[in-house]
């Protein structure tokens, strides 16, 4: 596979995925447009796990790894998809793009990780008082912004501590074994919770926008886009890897302002910009390295 082409899909699908997020939540009820994604997404991670014949590791560590992976995802992807009917697009990229910053923060006081540098301490702070300037912000349309907003910060947190508390289980398998299993252990989650808040009822009707989301994310944003990560974060360096959660944030509110009509008012920008320089200043390290080798070959 190309590494170039691997990298630009991973910015192409995180750029696209809040969006669909959105637009398969409205269209549809959000228990419902999560699960049907996650069946999709289920369903084609096993085909293609039975065509590749790719080992499926069960051992303890890997049934904890997928335990954990599932439950996370459950939290996080039910908190985010509730959270999208209430703010723009855009915001749900930019705070998760804070999850680098959080899963740090997770890694130094769990697994005593020695990776909070001043700098990164320094663009830690500055990211945060960049999210306490959007919670204050009255967002266009939707009295209950504040909760949306507060609903897909903890399901970005809920991700990242997922990420750090599997860290140390160090199961050596392919990362389509890692999805199908987490999505297995997620899944049925999701189904109770879609019986539970629709009692099992299906939409009256499903717009084609919404079911064209729901098929787009079952398909890349929870098989394709997580497959193409890991091979890019096995083949690129840090600083390569740290520019995609510079560039995607950007490009998904371009796309929301383009594409769904968002307006974003101004002193949200400017706590969306908080959030930027403090990535930047987070990653800073690996970015300088990254121009260190600018003279040599890239991707």
């Amino acid at each position: 596979m190309s590494v170039p082409a691997a990298y630009l899909g991973v910015i192409l699908i995180w750029s696209t995925t809040p969006l669909g997020i959105q637009w398969s939540a409205q269209g549809a009820s959000f228990s419902f447009a999560v699960m049907a994604r996650m069946l999709i997404g289920l369903a084609i991670c096993l085909l293609l796990l039975r065509a590749t014949r790719t080992a499926f590791p069960f051992n303890p560590a890997a049934r904890q790894l997928y335990l954990i992976s599932g439950l996370s995802i459950f939290v996080a992807m039910l908190l985010t998809y509730w959270g999208a009917l209430h703010i723009p697009s855009g915001l749900i990229s930019v705070i998760f793009g804070l999850s680098p910053l959080v899963t740090g923060v997770f890694a130094a006081l769990w697994l005593s990780e020695r990776t909070l540098t001043p700098l990164r301490l320094a663009g830690l702070v500055l990211a945060l008082v960049g999210l306490w300037v959007i919670f204050g912000q009255p967002w266009p349309g939707d009295g209950r912004a504040t909760l949306g907003t507060a609903a897909t910060v903890a399901g970005m947190t809920v991700q990242a501590l997922g990420l750090v508390w599997i860290k140390p289980l160090n199961v050596r398998t392919s990362s389509l074994a890692i999805t199908t299993g987490s999505l297995a252990v997620a899944t049925p989650l999701f189904v109770l919770a879609w019986v539970v808040a629709d009692a099992a009822q299906l939409p009256p009707a499903i717009t084609p926008r919404a079911g064209m989301a729901i098929v787009y994310l079952g398909l890349f944003g929870s098989v394709v886009g997580f497959t193409l990560y890991y091979y890019v974060i096995k083949h690129l360096d840090a600083g390569r890897v740290a520019l995609i959660m510079l560039v995607t944030p950007v490009t998904a509110l371009l796309l929301g302002q383009t594409l769904n009509a968002e307006f974003i008012p101004a002193t949200g920008w400017a706590g969306i910009a908080l959030i930027g320089a403090g990535l930047l200043l987070y990653e800073w390290q690996a970015l300088r390295q990254l121009g260190g080798q600018a003279g040599k070959p890239g991707l």
